[in-house]
């Protein structure tokens, strides 16, 4: 349980849903602090990788989740002193992450640290279990979808920006894949929050969507600080 008195707005779902985008409107318009749990696992799945870790060996990734060098600064993400923002959006460090995610000693090792971020004067959760499991309390559950075609498109635009080569098919193919163990998952599956409010954004634009959110947010009583 979190405390009350910090509202707290979960916003769940799959990768290239706009869940990343949404919550930092809502961190701005309502002067929250922002949890990016999924930066936590990528971070973890770097470490993983630069530590040449198997994926398999459960102990020393969970060991490795305990004392994770993590840190948000200015829009950018440490680990240690190592700027890591850019790395940890690869289509291999997303593969892992969503590996080692399924491993419940591992998801478990890294929830408090998560719980932790719900500071005064309000916090926007943006993950897969958010309003399931980190934050079931929160007073706004939100879940994002969108067809795995779509999330392909933008997922190619962006690698393009960034100079990236990219193939559609197989992009598709494996964000498929990806949610296919993120639903089977014993462990926090992604579902939606039986008291969530879905909104597809396959056909809506970003302001669309960041209207849809604050109305019900505005409706649930959150204020800004």
């Amino acid at each position: 349980m979190t405390n009350p008195s910090i509202p707290i707005i979960a916003i769940d779902g799959p990768s290239g849903v706009g869940k990343g985008t949404l919550a930092q409107f809502l961190c701005e318009h309502y002067g929250f602090h922002l949890l990016d749990s999924g930066a936590i696992y990528r971070t973890l799945a770097y470490g993983v990788t630069h530590s040449d870790l198997d994926v398999e060996n459960e102990d020393a990734i969970v060991s490795l989740a305990r004392q994770l060098p993590v840190s948000f600064e200015g829009g950018q993400v440490y680990y240690g002193e190592q700027v890591i923002t850019s790395a940890i959006r690869t289509e291999t460090v997303a593969a892992v992450a969503s590996q080692i995610a399924a491993i419940q000693p591992v998801r478990e090792a890294l929830l408090q640290r998560q719980r932790d971020f719900a500071k005064p004067p309000g916090l926007v959760a943006d993950g897969r279990d958010m309003g399931t499991v980190v934050f079931a309390d929160a007073p706004v559950k939100l879940f994002l979808t969108a067809s795995a075609e779509e999330r392909a498109k933008r997922r190619v635009i962006q690698l393009k920006n960034q100079g990236v080569d990219a193939n559609i098919a197989q992009i598709t193919w494996d964000i498929e894949q990806r949610d296919a163990r993120d639903r089977s998952r014993v462990s926090s599956p992604l579902i939606p929050a039986q008291d969530a409010v879905e909104i597809d954004t396959t056909a809506l634009s970003i302001d669309e969507v960041c209207q849809q959110a604050i109305r019900l947010c505005d409706r649930s009583g959150i204020q800004p600080a």
